[in-house]
């Protein structure tokens, strides 16, 4: 294993269980004490988890982590997800989509179909796998490149969202809820998504179960906005009912 695959692991296992001892991280991740405290004191120093006598827990800056220590949770989900995402787009479809592990898992998809579309993005590692694709057109909105997400944030993302039209905007979320709607952790990129919404015909919420019916910290647009919500099996029967009462289609890729 290496070095960064186990630090997604040590702080995917902090995400969940909050606090994390050096004998539990060492028995888990089938490693020795000594490389346990060496990854917990460097992830430290980035501010992504907090040292304590014998282990480390988890603070408020590691909900937003860098995209890159996203990439390995909910793997298999993420993948179906944006298969199931990917067989609502039609040949020269407009499709805007925002920064995540999981909408960058369904431009991943879309880049292997031979038909033509075109993306509208302010995710610089979506247009950076795609811009080589000669079937895949590539718009990129402007603004100031946030580091953990890569995304595109601020008001000069806006001058491009104004002047387009999209057919559908994937829409990568921290949090969706029945009664709040969508959210993000930031501010700033919540309010580039909610741009990206106001101009597309269709609204899908790409998201796994572990963000369905929580609530992050800044709104992106009302549960009115969303037309389909794809995410995974587990989503619960009573969740994806609620969901389905408020008007939102939903699809449990499996």
């Amino acid at each position: 294993m290496s070095r960064y695959d186990r630090w997604n692991a040590i702080l995917a296992l902090l995400a969940e269980e909050g606090r994390l001892t050096v004998e539990q991280a060492a028995e888990s991740l089938d490693v020795s004490t000594a490389t346990i405290r060496r990854d917990f004191d460097q992830l430290a120093q980035q501010q992504m988890l907090m040292r304590t006598r014998g282990g480390a827990v988890s603070q408020s800056v590691s909900y937003d982590l860098p995209l890159r220590y996203k990439t390995a949770r909910h793997a298999d989900e993420k993948h179906r997800i944006a298969a199931a995402a990917a067989e609502l787009v039609t040949p020269g479809s407009v499709i805007g989509m925002n920064g995540g592990t999981t909408t960058s898992e369904v431009a991943r998809v879309l880049a292997q179909r031979e038909s033509g579309f075109t993306i509208v993005t302010n995710a610089l590692n979506i247009a950076a796998e795609l811009a080589v694709r000669q079937h895949v057109k590539i718009v990129v909105t402007g603004g100031v490149a946030r580091p953990q997400s890569y995304e595109l944030i601020g008001p000069l993302a806006g001058g491009i969202l104004e002047q387009v039209t999209l057919d559908v905007a994937f829409l990568g979320v921290d949090a969706i809820d029945v009664e709040l709607g969508a959210s993000a952790h930031h501010e700033g990129e919540a309010s580039v998504n909610h741009q990206l919404v106001s101009r597309a015909a269709q609204v899908v919420v790409v998201a796994d179960s572990s963000k369905v019916g929580r609530r992050a910290f800044a709104r992106i647009c009302a549960l009115s906005d969303v037309d389909t919500l794809i995410t995974d099996e587990l989503l619960s029967d009573e969740l994806a009912a609620s969901f389905t009462e408020a008007g939102v289609k939903v699809i449990r890729a499996g």
